[in-house]
């Protein structure tokens, strides 16, 4: 098998461009659209008319990101360390937060908001235990 640096995976030799039309969407993934991995993901990103806010699995077996704010046919796969990045401050109810926060979490675990307000946008993760 050759490696092609823009390459998601190994390309067998034996795959011609006539089996890897035949291909659906996800080996097309892996077999013919390059990869990005050096770049960083770009959170949120537009893909489909549909903003995202964290790695997604969207027409694949495996979770990757867009390295542009409107998807270009550019991306990557995800790794552990591409979570989406906290915002701070950010606003829910009425108060600015500057840090993770345990208010409103049934769980009493801390969370934080992804986009600056969590009212309009709704879109959190949850924090380290520690925080």
């Amino acid at each position: 098998a050759k490696k092609d640096s823009r390459i998601a995976s190994w390309v067998p030799l034996s795959v011609t461009d006539e089996v890897r039309k035949s291909l659906p969407f996800v080996s097309l993934l892996v077999f013919s659209f390059p990869v990005f991995s050096n770049y960083s993901c770009i959170f949120p990103f537009v893909y489909d008319d549909i903003v995202y806010y964290s790695c997604v699995s969207v027409r694949s077996d495996y979770a990757w990101c867009s390295i542009d704010e409107m998807f270009q046919g550019r991306w990557r796969y995800c790794t552990a360390k591409d979570p989406p990045s906290c915002t701070f401050p950010f606003l829910y109810r009425n108060k600015y937060f500057f840090k993770c926060t345990k208010e409103g979490y049934v769980l009493s675990r801390s969370w934080c908001s992804l986009t600056r307000d969590y009212n309009k946008d709704g879109k959190w993760k949850q924090c380290s235990p520690y925080q």
